[in-house]
Parts: C-alpha cells; sequence; structure tokens
C-alpha cells in the first residue's frame, strides 16, 4: 500500500523472550519490514533478551534466519539486512532470579532514547520482568512497556497483574497488545463507519437485524499445548479478539481519534453488555472440541489425541450476546470461534432487516436481505451484498450479488503486518489500539460469568469432527432465531 514513510525518533527495542517463537515469526520480521521502509533513525538499537545462552554473533545469526524463513525473498534487499543485523544485540537475562539484569542496564546504558520492553514471554513472567526492571532502574520516563495476551485468566488475577506492572509504568506506558486491532481491515471498520455518509444513520437497531463475527481457525494445538489446554477459546480468543471486535462494531463515534476517546467508547460497550448467567449459559453459548477428522486435505488426530492426555477444555465456542443500550436492543450479536474449522477466516457481518414489503412477485425470486461482509483474513476487504436484476430477457428475475473491495486489488504494493504497526505506535506512544486496564478487567467481568456457569452446571464441550464448522448446537443456537451462520469459502 503506498503511504508516505515518516521515520520514528531513535529508540531502543528489547524483547525479553527474544530467541522465542514470537520473536522469531512476528517481531523480528516486523522490525526488519520497517527498517527495509526506511522507518528508524539512528542510533536505533533492538536487543534480544532470554535465558538462552548465546552471544551477539550466534543472535544476529537467529535474527537472519527468522528473516529468511518468513519474510518474502522479493523483501529481502542484502544491504538492509546487513543494517539491520548490525543493530542487534544480545543479552542473557532470567526474569525469575533477575540474573542478567545489571548486564542488560550496562548494555542499554544512560541514553535519553525511548525504550519499549517486549514480553514476549509466558503471562506468568510479566509481574517479575515488571518489577526487575523497576528495581534496576530501567523505566525511564521514555519508556513502555508491552504484554501480550492473555492479561489474567480472570478477573481477579487480570487486576492481579495490571496492579503489578501498573505500580513500575504509569498507565500511560503500558500497552497492551492485541494484534487483531493492528490489521487493516480492523482499521477500515472505523473508516467505514465514521467517514462515510452512508453508513452510519443504518448502523442500528431499526435497521440492522443481527451481527455475526467469526474468528476461524483450521490448525490445532501446534506449540501451544501447555497453554492452550489451561485456557480454552473463551479466554483465548473471546475474551479479548472476538470482544475488542464487538466494541468496534457496537461503539458510538468518539469525540476524536484520541486514544482515551475511542476507548471510553469501548468501554461503554463492554459494560453494556448482558450478563449470561448459570441459567442462560446452556441456551446462549455452545462448548465444543474437536475430534479425529480431515483437514488441509489430511487425515488429522483429535484433540484428546493431540494432547495425550483426557480434558474437558474448549476448542470451539460459539455465544449469542446482546447490548443493553438504545442503539443495539434487541440486536443479536452471534460470536464463534474454533480450532479445525472447515476453513481460516475472520470476519463480521452485518446483515440488514429484510424489506418491508416484494413488488416483484414470486416469479422474480427469494429477496436475500442485504449484508455487509467485513473480511480480516485471509484476503482482506469488504464486500457489500445487494439485490440486482438478472441481465436478460425474460421478466424480472432478482439475484444477489457482492459489491466486493480487494484491499489487494485496490492498493499497491505490499500491506503491512499488524505488528509492524502497533509496534511504531508503541514508540510513538499512540494507545488508541490498545487495551486499557478498564477494558480488560470489563472483559473478563462479562466472561467470568460464563466460565462460572460451565463450571457450575459442567456444560460439557460437545464433540465435531474436525474440517467441519463445529458442533450441531452452534447451528442450533442461530436457526432457532430464524438465522444462518454466513459461511465463506
Amino acid at each position: 500500500m503506498t503511504s508516505q514513510i515518516i521515520p520514528v525518533d531513535p529508540f531502543d527495542f528489547i524483547i525479553f523472550g527474544g530467541t522465542g517463537d514470537l520473536s522469531e515469526r512476528k517481531l523480528l520480521p516486523a522490525l526488519y519490514h520497517r527498517q527495509r521502509d526506511h522507518q528508524f533513525s539512528e542510533p536505533t538499537r533492538i536487543i534480544g533478551a532470554s535465558r538462552t545462552k548465546m552471544d551477539d554473533k550466534e543472535f544476529r545469526a537467529f535474527a537472519k534466519k527468522a528473516i529468511s524463513d518468513h519474510v518474502k525473498p522479493e523483501y529481502i534487499e542484502e544491504a538492509e539486512l546487513k543494517t539491520f543485523l548490525d543493530r542487534l544485540s544480545y543479552v542473557t537475562v532470567d526474569a525469575k532470579s533477575g540474573d542478567g539484569f545489571a548486564e542488560l542496564k550496562k548494555s542499554v546504558g544512560d541514553s535519553k532514547r525511548i525504550r519499549v520492553f517486549y514480553l514476549a514471554v509466558a503471562p506468568s513472567l510479566f509481574g517479575d520482568i515488571s518489577d526487575h526492571l523497576k528495581a534496576h532502574k530501567l523505566v525511564t520516563a521514555d519508556s513502555r512497556i508491552v504484554v501480550e495476551k492473555p492479561i489474567g485468566r480472570d478477573l481477579e488475577s487480570a487486576k492481579a497483574l495490571n496492579d503489578i506492572i501498573g505500580d513500575d509504568f504509569g498507565e500511560h506506558q503500558i500497552f497492551r497488545i492485541d494484534h487483531y486491532l493492528g490489521k487493516e481491515t480492523v482499521q477500515n471498520l472505523m473508516a467505514l463507519r465514521f467517514a462515510n455518509a452512508l453508513y452510519e444513520p443504518l448502523w442500528n437497531s431499526a435497521h440492522i437485524d443481527h451481527v455475526q463475527i467469526t474468528v476461524a481457525e483450521t490448525v490445532g494445538l501446534e506449540d501451544r499445548v501447555t497453554y492452550y489446554d489451561k485456557a480454552g477459546a473463551l479466554r483465548d480468543m473471546v475474551q479479548n479478539h472476538i470482544l475488542q471486535l464487538l466494541c468496534l462494531v457496537a461503539m458510538e463515534a468518539p469525540a476524536s481519534m484520541d486514544a482515551n476517546a475511542v476507548r471510553d467508547e469501548k468501554l461503554k460497550v463492554l459494560n453494556a453488555l448482558k450478563r449470561v448467567n448459570g441459567n442462560e449459559a446452556p441456551k446462549q453459548t455452545v462448548r465444543g472440541q474437536y475430534r479425529a477428522g480431515a483437514s488441509a486435505g489430511g487425515p488429522v488426530k483429535g484433540y484428546i489425541e493431540e494432547l495425550g492426555a483426557d480434558s474437558t477444555t474448549e476448542t470451539f465456542v460459539a455465544i449469542k450476546a446482546e447490548i443493553a443500550n438504545w442503539r443495539w436492543a434487541g440486536v443479536p450479536f452471534y460470536l464463534r470461534t474454533g480450532k479445525r474449522l472447515a476453513s481460516r477466516v475472520s470476519e463480521i457481518v452485518i446483515e440488514f432487516k429484510p424489506i418491508p414489503h416484494s413488488i416483484f412477485g414470486e416469479s422474480a425470486g427469494p429477496i436475500f436481505n442485504n449484508q455487509l461482509v467485513i473480511r480480516l483474513q485471509p484476503d482482506e476487504g469488504v464486500k457489500q451484498f445487494i439485490m440486482i436484476k438478472d441481465p436478460g430477457p425474460g421478466g424480472m428475475r432478482l439475484r444477489q450479488i457482492p459489491l466486493d473491495m480487494s484491499f489487494a486489488q485496490s492498493f499497491d504494493g505490499r500491506a503491512p503486518d499488524a505488528y509492524e504497526r502497533l509496534i511504531m505506535d508503541v514508540v510513538r506512544g499512540n494507545q488508541t489500539l490498545f487495551m486499557r486496564r478498564d477494558e480488560v478487567e470489563a472483559a473478563w467481568k462479562w466472561i467470568d460469568p460464563i466460565q462460572h456457569a460451565w463450571e457450575g452446571s459442567r456444560q460439557e464441550a460437545q464433540g465435531y469432527t474436525a474440517g467441519t464448522w463445529g458442533p450441531s448446537a452452534s447451528i442450533a443456537l442461530i436457526e432457532r432465531d430464524g438465522r444462518t451462520w454466513h459461511e465463506s469459502n
């Protein structure tokens, strides 16, 4: 996508978990792309930090392989890669004991540059690292700390973790990252709603029948066995990604794009969500767990077989949610996410209400509701489904077609990865696309009663065959309301 690249002020970017999976797959490639687009000013430095013992040369070799493996060959330029690798250094640290933090302080030095501490580590280490940074006087006025989800596993633990980090960093320095919010299509949802006169007058219960939000994966456990079995789909995906998308769909127009103006409106949506209590959970939620089936053209094991142990953890969740405010009263939001589903797709579907009366008669065929489909991945884009006359003689026959805007076709060049955008926002100190403390805790206040209801009623995870769209109960959840899941190919 063509846009003016504005260099940022020099900064130090310290990656805790610098030799881990997230650093390898996402952070180092994202930082390389920003180097390639000349967004760094001198003397920007990138410092890897983890328990793995290695020196600067070995870390540079690790980073070079990461870029070779995760950046398309046409974007690897030897001169830019060398400049990027020359920025890298490495310090061995132990988050628990604090060993190595004195060496890290020496490596960072007394520079007045912006400092970004990115915690690409297990959440159990967040508090330890934060405390060690403060104890070794590494936290300056221009420091930021970035923490990945999950922020806790329930409201109580989220508050405790926020308290620990909040004692070491100011709220304006804490960046709780959700990479979904860095996707171009997610941000285009804001542009679609608030930069066009077409949609906002219709964006309410008078015109919208219902909303669907789907985040479907075809993968299974992969390398997240230990974490995922303790979390499950509700905590892993709904509490953060899906509720953030719901907020962007449902929020009122903020006064500006100022970070707090946007987050204030998102918080209002979270607080307006109707709680799902123990009696309602069986009717409004579905838990599922995949069984053996087929995916990507081949046979795959079930969750229990992959895990190697019995488990009641859900790999699929569907929820009928409602927002108790004037704009959305009576409009259901159907949410679903799962692993080993039929296809990999993340999308938001806005289905408008039917026309009040058809003038065309039965011979014209059925008239389908207008839909606005916002595709987050893959093939980012926006489709508006409308009814038109089928061309040709023989009377008035109607058909539904999409007005299709594919980002890949509409914009030239490479679309930056979500992490690229979010990392640069951290450096600039722009928190608009990051979660505020009260947002995180409000989300847990809605999630916890569902989790407690499942545990209290022993609501089992229903089996579904890998490669399908989840348990049959999820189909019943929406079809008992006379609606159908939108299933993209």
